[in-house]
């Protein structure tokens, strides 16, 4: 059963189709890819179903959040949806593990900045930071890491959501979370996901990596101008014709 669906979903700039009338839904518990040619709509479409954009059109459902004509960025995680960006947002002037305990608690960023947290909420933000090898820099400021260690922080804050008042994350976005990183980030991170997979979670990628699109994919979409190309097994998919002159431009 899907645990993300569009119908007719429609997103347009002066009056160009980012995301065209588009149907498609994600199963529970796979790894889902979009992939396509830059400007084919990709991260359109996750800004789209994450509130950051306004739908133009159609409707989503989440889980049993259905016929969803607008999404509120506000109640985005109450229906148990998290994401990273392709340009990192912290909270720059906040430390590494205050980044990750605004996420843990129901206080707003100042008043979580200055008090005291419990038990629960140090010993999760510690739990994450380990695991993305972000603990032993839990004391500096977010502006003082390298790019490949702010996109960890923003990973470590998505895993945070699993324990969020705003309710467990289910449905996680990663907006091209590899690019620019080094080989060992890269395989951190594909061990986070394939993780989350393992834990159940649902998983949309966006990523032109074609060897860690195969390596990470149960199922991928192609989009192209805003509209579904292909969609299949992703062996299958980056086989076709039209895939490949669309994509690679062969």
């Amino acid at each position: 059963m899907p645990i993300l669906s569009t119908k007719s979903l429609t997103k347009h700039f002066d009056g160009v189709y980012a995301v065209d009338h588009l149907s498609i839904s994600f199963e529970k518990g796979k790894v889902t890819s979009l992939i396509g040619p830059n400007g084919s709509g990709k991260s359109t479409l996750i800004n789209t179903l994450t509130g950051l954009h306004k739908m133009d059109g159609g409707v989503v459902a989440f889980g049993q959040h259905t016929n969803l004509e607008e999404i509120d960025p506000s109640e985005v995680a109450s229906y148990g949806v998290t994401r990273t960006f392709q340009d990192v947002r912290l909270f720059e002037q906040m430390t590494v593990l205050d980044n990750v305990l605004v996420v843990l608690t129901d206080r707003g960023t100042i008043s979580s900045f200055f008090s005291k947290h419990n038990a629960f909420h140090l010993d999760k933000a510690e739990e994450v930071l380990k695991r993305i090898g972000l603990w032993e820099k839990r004391n500096e400021l977010a502006a003082n890491l390298s790019y490949g260690q702010r996109k960890l922080l923003e990973i470590a804050r998505i895993l945070a959501m699993a324990h969020s008042p705003s309710g467990e994350a289910e449905i996680f976005f990663f907006d091209e979370p590899f690019a620019g990183l080094f080989p060992e980030m890269v395989k951190l991170i594909v061990s986070v996901i394939k993780e989350l997979r393992e834990k159940g979670k649902t998983v949309i990628l966006v990523e032109h990596n074609m060897d860690l699109i195969r390596e990470l994919s149960d199922y991928v979409f192609v989009l192209d101008s805003g509209k579904l190309l292909a969609e299949g097994k992703p062996l299958e998919v980056l086989a076709r014709k039209d895939v490949i002159e669309a994509y690679l431009g062969e």
